[in-house]
């Protein structure tokens, strides 16, 4: 699989196939995956925790270290996919729908090279 020929819905039954097989649905819930999602996420800091910005990146030129990170950033992907999946959100929908309200709430013209919320008048 690569990202240039792959779907999201693909993934998604990846994923989803990968779980049945093993029996887990009962462990994939929401409350479980959200938590899985966030332990995920904190292993992923944990590359970069004290780091400096020119230590961040030797850790992303290191392969071995490159090669964990990304592997912490896979684990997240598998778990959002899964709570897609357990949740039955179709993921490009929600995305397109969560970028469009993002455009509108950061304006390129006003947050351009910052990213500070634009301040709009109190009514």
């Amino acid at each position: 699989m690569r990202d240039e020929d792959t779907t999201v819905a693909q993934l998604k039954q990846r994923m989803a196939e990968f779980i049945a097989v093993r029996d887990w649905g009962k462990y994939h819930r929401p409350r479980n995956l959200a938590m899985s999602i966030a332990i995920e996420a904190a292993e992923l800091m944990e590359h970069f925790q004290w780091a400096t910005d020119q230590e961040a990146e030797a850790v992303l030129r290191d392969e071995q270290s490159r090669k964990q990170v990304t592997e912490e950033a896979t684990d997240i992907l598998a778990f959002v996919l899964s709570l897609a999946n357990c949740l039955n959100v179709d993921l490009a929908s929600s995305f397109e729908e969560k970028m469009r309200k993002n455009e509108l709430k950061y304006p390129a013209e006003e947050v351009r090279g910052h990213y500070e919320r634009p301040k709009k008048d109190d009514v």
